[in-house]
C-alpha cells in the first residue's frame, strides 16, 4: 500500500515500552553501554505506560479501527483510499469539474476556471500557467468539447504536480533519523503516530522522541501512540528539547533501531525566537549522529490555503525541508494549494492526508491526486 522504498534487511523487534527504564531492548547486545546524556543530570524518561491523556487529547484507539473493519486486499485498500481521497476533496473538485458540463469552449470558461483555481488557492503563479497551457494545447490540438478540455486540463496538472511526487526511502540510514516541524494544529503528533504505524508495516522498528516540551498534552499525546504502537517513547517532565533528540538519537544508535522520528514543539514561522530554537534541534540532532537528521519534514493542514504555502517557504529557509506531509484535505476548498507549492517551492510531498484513521494518511500520487481532483 505504501511505496517505501527499502533495502533488504534483517528484521529487528520493536521496543515495546512495557520494560523499565534499564531494560534491554530484544535483540540489542547485552553489555551494549547507555547512551550518552546530552545534559548532564537531564536524564530523559523512557515511558513505560501511557498516562492518562489530559482532556482534549485524542484516544489513539479511536484512530485504529479493528483490522477486521479495514479493506483486506490491495485492491480493496486502493479502492478505498481513492473513495476517501475524492469524498475529501469533493469541494474543491465541485468548483472545477461544475463549470466543464455542457461548456462552451470560449472566453468566458477560461475566466472562471481562473476564479476556480484561484479559490482552491492555486495561487496566481500557478493559474496562470495551467491556463496559458491549457490555451496553447487546445488552439494546437483543435479541442472543440468541454470534456477533451478538462482531459488536457487533468495532464496538465499531473505534469505541474509530478516533480512533488517522491516515496520516503527507508533503510539508507541506521537509524534513519527524522526531524518533525509544523505549528499548532496541523495535526504534527498525531502524523508521527501513524507513520510508526505503517513503518512497522515495513518491519521497521521505531523509537520516538517527545520533542514538544511547550504544548500542554503534546509528551502524554505520543505517549498514548507509544503504547498503542508497542513503541518506546523517549521523553522528560521538562527540559530542553534538543537534549530529548541528541539522546533518543544516541538510544537509537546504541539499540539498533531502524527509524527514529523526533516530534518537535509547533510554532508560527513569525516567532523568530521559536525558529530558532529549531535549528538549534537540527544541529543537536547532527551531533548524535553524523548527516542527521536524514528527513526534515514539515506537517501542513490543509485547510489554510496560501498560509501553507508560506509555512513551507519560512521552514525551508529555516530548515532545508526534504519533504512535506498534508494533512486534513477532508472538507476543504483549498486542495489547490498543491498547484502554488509545486510552482513556488517544490518540496516533496511525502504523505496527505484525509481522516483520523490509520489508512487515511497515504503517499502522495500525482495522478490520483489529479483524479480526486478533477473526476
Amino acid at each position: 500500500m505504501f511505496s517505501f522504498f527499502k533495502r533488504k534487511k534483517p528484521e529487528t523487534e520493536v521496543a515495546a515500552p512495557s520494560a523499565p527504564d534499564s531494560a534491554p531492548v530484544p535483540g540489542a547486545p547485552a553489555s551494549e553501554p547507555a547512551a550518552p546524556m546530552f545534559v548532564p543530570g537531564a536524564l530523559p524518561t523512557v515511558s513505560t505506560t501511557a498516562p492518562l491523556a489530559a482532556p482534549g487529547t485524542p484516544d489513539a484507539g479511536e484512530l485504529f479501527p479493528e483490522t477486521a473493519e479495514r479493506p483486506t486486499t490491495e485492491a480493496e485498500r486502493k479502492r478505498s483510499w481513492m473513495a476517501r481521497l475524492k469524498a475529501g476533496l469533493s469541494k474543491t473538485s465541485s468548483n472545477l469539474s461544475l463549470l466543464f458540463v455542457g461548456a462552451r469552449i470560449d472566453e468566458d470558461l477560461y475566466e472562471e476556471l481562473e476564479s476556480a483555481l484561484l479559490m482552491s488557492d492555486a495561487g496566481m503563479d500557478a493559474t496562470d500557467h495551467l491556463l496559458t497551457a491549457l490555451r496553447r494545447k487546445v488552439k494546437e490540438e483543435k479541442l472543440l468539447d468541454a470534456a477533451a478540455v478538462k482531459a488536457a486540463l487533468k495532464q496538465l496538472m499531473i505534469e505541474m504536480l509530478q516533480p512533488l511526487q517522491k516515496p520516503l526511502e527507508l533503510g539508507r540510514h541506521e537509524p534513519l533519523v527524522m526531524m518533525i516541524a509544523g505549528v499548532n494544529g496541523a495535526g504534527k503528533t498525531t502524523t508521527i503516530g501513524k507513520l510508526a504505524k505503517h513503518m512497522q508495516r515495513f518491519d521497521q522498528s521505531v523509537l520516538l522522541a517527545a520533542g514538544d516540551t511547550f504544548r500542554a498534552a503534546a509528551r502524554e499525546q505520543l505517549m498514548v501512540w507509544g503504547q498503542r504502537n508497542n513503541v518506546t517513547v523517549i521523553s522528560q517532565q521538562s527540559g530542553d528539547p534538543a537534549a530529548v533528540a541528541f539522546d533518543a538519537v544516541q538510544s537509537g544508535k546504541a539499540k539498533g533501531v531502524d527509524v527514529v522520528m523526533v516530534d518537535t514543539a509547533g510554532r508560527l514561522p513569525t516567532q523568530l525566537h521559536l525558529m530558532e530554537e529549531l535549528k538549534k534541534i537540527k544541529r543537536v540532532i547532527g551531533k548524535g549522529m553524523e548527516s542527521a537528521p536524514h528527513e526534515t519534514l514539515l506537517v501542513i493542514d490543509g485547510n489554510t490555503g496560501q498560509n501553507a504555502l508560506a509555512q513551507v517557504k519560512a521552514f525551508d529557509d529555516a530548515l532545508q525541508l526534504t519533504g512535506l506531509i498534508i494533512t486534513k484535505l477532508d472538507g476543504t476548498a483549498k486542495g489547490g494549494v498543491l498547484a502554488a507549492i509545486a510552482r513556488t517551492r517544490p518540496v516533496p510531498v511525502y504523505f496527505i492526508g484525509v481522516g483520523e484513521k490509520l489508512d487515511d494518511l497515504q503517499p502522495f500520487d500525482a495522478e490520483e491526486f489529479v483524479d480526486a481532483l478533477l473526476g
